[in-house]
């Protein structure tokens, strides 16, 4: 939710919005991967920062994290990735409601630019279809062309795959139809403004791909304040928003998981823009009683060091 100059995209990409770094700058290793443990429970757990579009090359697993996969008893991401009736029923839920259209928010010229953009750069699906979703996930499709790469991945199916060889249950903290709802919060001539901004800004030239480019390396360099910095220093954007598409989620799953961690060894792998910060899990369940600490993700054969 939320792209890049502080627009939708990048939060989609990152649910990364929050302002704060931890709380002394600079004191973290770069990791994306975190030890939860203390306050009476019995199992350490832990925290992983997924990216939803990365390289294929770049999506590869760690010795430490495929231990922590292989030791847990279930594996929890931000939706239940293995039920697929909920899958059939998000492609329902990535429209947007009353039958609205794209052609419904713009003026013709703003319409007849993201039309003749999308069918010039090409999609995954029809722009006849991707007028009638939330124009912030009409944005998303978009983000594969600006990755360097042909082939491309989603590190949650990667460590799903992982899971599901290692016979681990998959759970969700929220459902799909709640991330539907989060969407419908952020007025739809909004997002639509927003997705013409982006591709001004693409046309232009005016530093989008480089952007991009920037937090997918900061990504698999596992730098979690780079990466909200990148945030940070771009335009206000949607920060209006930013407690509902970020914060309360965060405290909703802390909520969750307080009544979680006492009983299992979980893995928890969540968009890397949850973490950081002062209203990010990691300072949230620490406020709990919670001691979160860095864990060596180190990959020899992949770029993510």
């Amino acid at each position: 939710m939320n792209p890049f100059s502080k627009s939708l995209k990048g939060l989609l990409i990152l649910s990364l919005l929050s302002v704060s770094v931890f709380g002394q700058a600079g004191k973290e290793p770069h990791t994306l991967l975190w030890k939860i443990s203390g306050n009476g429970i019995t199992k350490p757990s832990f925290l992983f920062g997924t990216i939803h579009m990365i390289c294929a090359d770049d999506a590869k697993l760690s010795d430490n994290m495929n231990s922590v996969i292989r030791d847990c008893d279930e594996v929890y991401f931000e939706v239940d990735l293995d039920n697929l009736v909920e899958m059939m029923m998000a492609m329902n839920q990535m429209k947007m409601r009353g039958d609205t259209t794209l052609k419904d928010l713009l003026d013709p010229v703003k319409y007849k630019k993201v039309k003749d953009y999308f069918n010039k750069k090409g999609s995954l699906l029809p722009f006849s279809m991707l007028e009638t979703y939330k124009p912030i996930l009409a944005a998303s499709t978009l983000e594969q062309q600006s990755l360097p790469c042909g082939n491309t991945a989603m590190m949650e199916q990667v460590i799903m795959e992982a899971a599901k060889g290692n016979r681990k249950k998959i759970q969700g903290l929220e459902t799909m139809s709640y991330q539907a709802g989060v969407l419908d919060s952020i007025p739809y001539h909004l997002q639509a403004e927003q997705l013409v901004s982006y591709i001004d800004s693409a046309e232009t030239g005016n530093g989008e791909d480089k952007m991009m480019n920037d937090m997918f390396t900061a990504y698999r360099e596992q730098d979690l304040r780079k990466l909200e910095k990148l945030m940070v220093d771009s335009d206000p954007g949607m920060s209006s928003f930013t407690d509902i598409l970020l914060y309360h989620r965060n405290r909703n799953w802390v909520e969750k998981l307080k009544g979680l961690l006492s009983g299992k060894a979980l893995l928890v792998a969540v968009g890397a823009g949850h973490l950081p910060g002062e209203k990010g899990l990691i300072s949230l369940l620490r406020k709990q009683g919670y001691t979160v600490t860095p864990v060596e993700n180190k990959i020899i054969t992949g770029k993510i060091i």
